[in-house]
């Protein structure tokens, strides 16, 4: 009864006060909050009206509300019904006996779902094989009757330029499913699934067993089992560029043991390696080595657009085609898939500018951003994930995109709903499945969130009780508290808007 009575009381004071009044003591009463960097704009779409700032024209480190600007940018330039096509090709048909005389080419068109994902995106972590995709295109090549490869097989990811990692990423990012390696081929994210498990008895190294089971990495293992109720402890490291790997540490006896996800080296040797593999499968003999063929970015006169794209040609044996943009587009929003919103960029550059190249990517955004009314000045953006810490926009900058997306004159109801059912829905999916559960904004907050160290944000759309739709962005920089505190004033603040 008391936390009845406590809940009406502040409700009531709330509502005396007005939004900006109830948002400064929130800020100035929390005690995270008050040594943090905050930057806010919420604006009435209805009228334009802005119903509170705070530092809106400051620069902040946005983390994945990059996405954002990337997905806007994807969305709009290449539209919701956008493929990508994945092949395979040889110089010619197979002869009267099955034989293909060279090699086999695995050619990347950007597919970022050749996995085991679901499509369209539902909750819930992604399970099923892995190599569902190259297994399908394993069964193409069968069905045309080849029964021998004679020069090997090549992953080739030209369609992208080689450019793996973007200024401004982690040394760490790599190693894990935060950044691997950018390709134009890409197989289950580019990454490895690695499971740890204790040995047989104390003393003994760990189990360590690569999920698709294919030795990629040279692993140098450490981790020793130690006796039931010890710690567990294991560690990774890999130096990008190198195929070393190193795991040390401890796991105990019976230990559910622990699941890890590591980044590719190089996403198109893998794929031909595990194509390879796939085709022997099915009785296919594969003569010669398993490679890959990159374009590397001092092969092209310049990196902001091409004249005309190359295509690779030859015999097509396999072909795939993916699923819509706009599946994607949500995935990489509501997950924050880092992998995708890079892939994205580069789709556009590729379509708009014939070069799949961070430069042209981020060029066509420039344009793509000025036609929505925002200057140059008012970013500065180097990737298109947000992992990079040299990327600086503002509150204001975020809610003008904001604003563009669900209301340009030249934008159709149809096109706003895409937009908006990117974005993760509070207390319902993505990464704001768990936040809002209980609040009034659960399911009427659509928002992208983002995080890095001693970064958070959270910038989209409230809808108010009254039907009116609200956009805001709540930019949080070098704060030294728990995130959870930083995203309970966040979600508090999205409360406040909605009374």
């Amino acid at each position: 009864m008391r936390r009845l009575a406590l809940a009406f009381l502040t409700a009531a004071l709330a509502s005396a006060a007005s939004l900006p009044e109830s948002i400064e003591r929130l800020l100035a009463t929390t005690p995270g909050a008050r040594t943090a960097f905050w930057g806010i704009q919420i604006v009435d779409l209805a009228h334009g009206k802005t119903l509170y700032e705070l530092n809106p024209d400051h620069f902040f480190i946005p983390a994945s509300n990059t996405k954002l600007f990337t997905t806007a940018m994807a969305l709009t330039r290449l539209g919701p019904d956008f493929t990508f096509q994945t092949r395979v090709l040889a110089d010619s048909p197979p002869d009267r006996d099955g034989r293909i005389h060279g090699a086999l080419r695995l050619v990347g068109g950007g597919d970022p779902n050749l996995s085991a994902r679901a499509i369209p995106y539902r909750m819930g972590a992604v399970t099923g094989n892995p190599l569902v995709a190259i297994e399908d295109l394993a069964d193409q090549v069968a069905a045309r009757g080849v029964k021998r490869v004679e020069g090997g097989v090549v992953g080739d990811d030209t369609w992208y330029l080689w450019q793996p990692y973007a200024s401004g990423w982690a040394i760490e990012d790599p190693q894990s499913d935060d950044g691997p390696p950018v390709s134009a081929l890409t197989i289950h994210d580019n990454t490895l699934s690695l499971n740890v498990g204790p040995g047989a008895r104390e003393g003994d190294l760990a189990a360590v067993l690569f999920n698709p089971p294919v030795e990629y990495y040279r692993l140098d293992n450490r981790i020793r089992t130690v006796a039931v109720g010890g710690e567990r402890r294991i560690h990774f490291s890999r130096i990008p560029g190198s195929l070393e790997a190193r795991l040390w540490g401890t796991i105990p006896l019976r230990d559910r043991g622990q699941d890890m996800l590591v980044g590719i080296e190089d996403p198109a040797l893998y794929a031909a390696q595990v194509f390879r593999r796939a085709l022997e499968e099915r009785g296919i003999v594969v003569e010669g080595d398993s490679t890959a063929r990159h374009q590397y970015p001092n092969e092209v006169a310049d990196l902001r657009q091409a004249p005309s794209g190359t295509v690779a040609s030859g015999a097509e044996l396999a072909q795939r085609t993916s699923a819509l943009l706009i599946e994607d587009l949500r995935i990489t929003d509501k997950v924050s898939q880092n992998l995708h919103a890079e892939m994205a960029l580069r789709a556009v550059g590729r379509a708009r500018r014939n070069l799949g190249s961070f430069e042209a990517g981020l060029e066509e955004l420039k344009v793509f951003l000025g036609e929505a009314g925002i200057a140059q000045e008012d970013y500065n953006l180097h990737d298109g994930s947000g992992l990079a810490r040299l990327n600086l926009v503002t509150p204001a900058t975020v809610v003008k995109l904001l604003r563009y997306m669900y209301g340009s004159p030249s934008r159709e109801n149809s096109a706003r709903e895409n937009w908006i059912s990117l974005l993760p829905v509070g207390g319902q999916d993505g990464t704001l499945s768990t936040r809002f559960g209980e609040g009034a904004a659960a399911g009427r907050v659509h928002a992208k969130t983002g995080s890095l160290s001693h970064v958070s944000a959270l910038s989209g759309y409230v809808q108010r009780l009254n039907g009116g739709w609200v956009a805001f962005s709540i930019l949080v920089n070098n704060y030294n508290t728990r995130n959870g505190d930083v995203r309970g004033v966040m979600d508090r603040i999205c409360n406040l808007i909605l009374e």
